[in-house]
């Protein structure tokens, strides 16, 4: 065998060890939610993440169910495909999936429309007052160290208050992979199993498992327009409008979400290899790449979780 045979070898070896290891903190985890604490929740939009977190839930209490529900929260311009597969998913693994849906707040007075059209900034009210009515007292979610600055700065366990806000001086040391879930009354805990985990990581365990994922993640043909160079879809919230023009484009979604502010990029990646080859020579990170909520201001997803945002 050649030395850069050998070399292949040991790469390999080494990646499928780094995979098992994030495998094996991400369902510790998991377990230690499930002991100690009484109502937790998954947040399972089906996208990427939140479907890898259902992965691993499944390893961690396999052959026993989970013992989690699942949790959405629907703007109402959520990608069709990707609600087809929430859905398909739920009725397959007979999960309690409770949705809640933008649109009632908006219907009841308790949200108001925004002008720009997008509504990922809304899911933050119907989110926490379904905390608080289903007294959930963990919220499960696919978040990642490797997306967005303030998202690098959160614990595994996140302490939230009774509003759902996030202080960072708050925060409890994570030593020896012990994890403080305390919390007073009408508090609760948000919990990030794959918050050490990178996109590539992700796309590499998604080859690894072979799991299955909505179409949109691959490339194909999609009409969208560009606004502030991100390639997004029309809809009812605005777009396209003046000089933007309306072109079909082979393209796929690095992360998905509201319609309104979810860019696509320019891709052939038809299957993960693909992907995982276009992720390798990318240097800007898939929300700093698609999502237009997260260019608003330099700490837009920071403001936003101090209110209770995800």
């Amino acid at each position: 065998m050649t030395l850069e045979a050998i070399a292949g070898l040991s790469a390999a070896g080494h990646a499928r060890g780094h995979l098992r290891a994030l495998e094996s903190e991400a369902i510790h985890i998991l377990r230690e939610v499930a002991g100690e604490f009484e109502r937790p929740v998954i947040l399972f939009s089906g996208g990427k993440d939140s479907i890898l977190v259902l992965h691993l839930a499944r390893k961690a209490f396999h052959p026993a169910p989970i013992p989690f529900s699942l949790l959405h929260v629907d703007t109402g311009h959520n990608f069709p495909e990707v609600i087809a597969y929430r859905d398909a998913v739920v009725a397959d693994g007979d999960f309690r999936l409770k949705v809640a849906h933008v649109q009632d707040w908006i219907d009841d007075g308790r949200l108001t429309e925004r002008p720009d059209g997008t509504r990922n900034p809304l899911q933050t009210v119907p989110l926490v007052d379904t905390i608080a009515d289903e007294r959930f007292d963990a919220v499960i979610g696919g978040a990642r160290r490797d997306e967005e600055r303030s998202r690098a700065k959160e614990r595994i366990f996140s302490l939230r208050d009774a509003f759902g806000g996030w202080d960072p001086r708050r925060q409890r040391p994570e030593l020896w992979d012990l994890y403080n879930g305390r919390h007073a009354p009408g508090e609760h805990v948000r919990v990030f199993p794959i918050s050490n985990w990178t996109e590539l990581d992700v796309w590499n365990y998604i080859e690894a498992e072979q799991i299955v994922l909505p179409d949109i993640y691959y490339a194909h043909q999609r009409e969208v327009f560009l606004r502030n160079g991100m390639w997004l879809a029309p809809g009812q919230w605005g777009g396209p409008v003046g000089s933007e023009v309306l072109e079909y484009r082979q393209v796929r979604y690095r992360t998905v979400g509201d319609m309104s502010c979810t860019g696509a990029v320019e891709s052939s990646a038809s299957d993960v290899g693909s992907v995982i080859e276009e992720i390798i020579a990318t240097r800007i990170t898939e929300r700093g790449a698609t999502r237009a909520d997260d260019k608003l201001s330099e700490a837009a997803m920071e403001d936003r979780k101090k209110e209770g945002y995800f």
